[in-house]
């Protein structure tokens, strides 16, 4: 006898949440989807339920997905909408939003005091990761809780328990300390090479064949050379999550040097009106910031000064 798949209710269809739900539906999951704008929407109209509202969404649901872009409006579709209050006791939340560790362990207690089972699990791989469903799920939360999830997550990506609630979100400030800081190296890498007249697709090429290889490299290196900043992850959700780390470190005192500068570049690059680029397009700071551009095949600048 085939097991009944649970209904989910999926909160958030947008760059990250529509190949997501689109899976989710491929895999025969029965769903209801909400978004805030809801012609985002239209593209699932005939496969899924699309709800009004996030409470007339998450009613009848088993599991609740939320995919949305900051703790303020996880906050908003999930306490101050009155979705949380809405849902069947004994149903899970599965917020995969990026948010705030205190955020996602204040949620966590709500939803235990409602009969609720929660897990915070953002995930890493991007957008094509989303498309090709190989996401890494980072799940805070109890075995049980984790356990009930697998049949989802297992159409997604690959999950990995993190610890209790909060720790998922730990595990994604990790992530993007890592991202971020070396989006940034190698863009200096790049741009380095360039000016002194390598070619930085061949210096690319090298590199991923030693120790500095890393899928950074390989994804956003071509990405700098190519200059295709089409937004996979936005600049602005890359300085969302930097601000988080920072405030992370701050509550548990510490200080973190080379987070603070790669914030204080992607801070420059949003405010010089590149927030929907990509976040491998930091390069494009660092090109303004050294009036150049690389592969621009741009001599070194010569002093004037006589010797």
């Amino acid at each position: 006898m085939t097991k009944k798949l649970p209904h989910i209710a999926f909160l958030g269809i947008g760059l990250m949440g529509a190949p997501m739900a689109r899976n989710l539906l491929d895999a025969g999951f029965p769903m209801t989807l909400w978004n805030r704008t809801a012609g985002k929407c239209e593209p699932f109209a005939s496969a899924a339920t699309v709800a009004g509202t996030p409470a007339e969404a998450v009613r009848t649901a088993d599991v609740v997905i939320t995919m949305l872009e900051n703790s303020d409006v996880v906050e908003q579709v999930m306490i101050e909408s009155g979705a949380m209050d809405a849902m069947t006791p004994g149903a899970l939340v599965i917020d995969m939003s990026s948010i705030q560790p205190s955020v996602a362990r204040r949620h966590g207690a709500l939803a235990a005091e409602k009969g609720l089972g929660y897990l915070d699990a953002p995930v890493s791989g991007g957008t094509l990761g989303a498309q090709e469903a190989r996401l890494s799920i980072m799940a805070g939360g109890s075995e049980e809780d984790v356990s009930r999830a697998l049949q989802v997550f297992d159409r997604l990506g690959k999950c990995t328990r993190i610890g209790p609630v909060g720790s998922g979100q730990l595990a994604k400030l990790a992530n993007q300390a890592i991202v971020g800081i070396t989006i940034g190296a190698v863009s200096e890498a790049l741009l380095l090479a360039a000016r002194g007249g390598a070619d930085p697709a061949a210096v690319r090429e090298a590199l991923m064949g030693g120790f500095a290889g890393s899928r950074i490299l390989d994804l956003h290196g071509q990405r700098m050379i190519d200059r295709d900043f089409a937004p996979g992850a936005p600049a602005r959700i890359q300085l969302k999550d930097m601000r988080m780390i920072l405030d992370e470190a701050r509550a548990e005192g510490l200080t973190l040097p080379l987070a603070q500068q790669v914030h204080n570049e992607y801070l420059s690059l949003v405010a010089n009106g590149h927030s929907d680029a990509d976040h491998s397009g930091l390069l494009l700071e660092l090109e303004h910031i050294n009036s150049t551009r690389l592969g621009a095949n741009v001599s070194p600048l010569k002093s004037d000064r006589k010797e």
